[in-house]
């Protein structure tokens, strides 16, 4: 498995000397590397697990490592989780576009490669949650730190899950409207269709019937010819 292109050196060095009022500083650093690690690869499930995994890890390194005088731990997680999430949130958005574009141009979503991207992006809160999980279940002194994260995110589910949800729901539709779109392209055809085929009858019919007539002409007996008068 390729490993995610972020700096976790970098990472561990932020929550090392992170304080409180530095929280939406070391949000915002976390959404940006979560974000460029994601760009740097295909926007695949795998690929959103493997840099969610490593930026956790980093930052529960790191925040193991604090010792600034009234550090709070599960804030500076949250935080770093909250970074995460705000980058799931472009993810979501650039999967909901990509979907959305195919479709414009005639895919479907019963297609097996569109379907899989449907599902991954209904999956990407899930793959955030077990990240943290992960780390709330591992044998480590921040297991209890994660998992004060983990209960609130379980309790308030997360921006981008909610994002997902919202980008399946719309594509939903638009899938509706494009076989309402193709019903009624059939439906206008099949008027027309049905329309060039009264007219065909039509025609075929004025000309059966002059054919009729023609025939009804041609076999009607001839008046017989008048007599000639006898000279006295």
């Amino acid at each position: 498995m390729a490993k995610p292109m972020i700096d976790p050196d970098a990472l561990i060095s932020m929550f090392e000397s992170a304080t409180a009022k530095q929280g939406e500083q070391l949000r915002q650093a976390v959404g940006e590397a979560t974000l460029k690690a994601l760009q740097a690869r295909e926007l695949t499930l795998k690929n959103i697990r493997s840099t969610l995994a490593a930026v956790t890890d980093a930052a529960g390194q790191g925040a193991a490592k604090n010792l600034v005088a009234g550090a709070d731990v599960p804030a500076l997680l949250d935080k770093a989780v909250a970074g995460m999430d705000d980058a799931l949130l472009r993810a979501v958005e650039a999967n909901r576009t990509a979907l959305s574009t195919l479709m414009a141009q005639g895919a479907d979503l019963k297609d097996k490669q569109l379907g899989r991207a449907l599902q991954e992006l209904e999956k990407i809160e899930d793959s955030l949650i077990g990240a943290v999980k992960k780390m709330a279940q591992g044998a480590t002194p921040m297991a209890g730190p994660w998992t004060q994260v983990l209960e609130k995110m379980q309790m308030g589910g997360t921006q981008s899950g909610a994002s997902a949800a919202t980008a399946v729901e719309q594509l939903m539709e638009q899938t509706t409207r494009n076989l309402r779109a193709a019903r009624g392209a059939s439906l206008r055809a099949a008027q027309v269709m049905a329309e060039s085929y009264a007219a065909l009858a039509s025609g075929v019919l004025i000309g059966m019937s002059e054919a009729m007539q023609r025939a009804a002409a041609a076999s009607k007996p001839a008046a017989p010819a008048p007599a000639a008068k006898s000279k006295k």
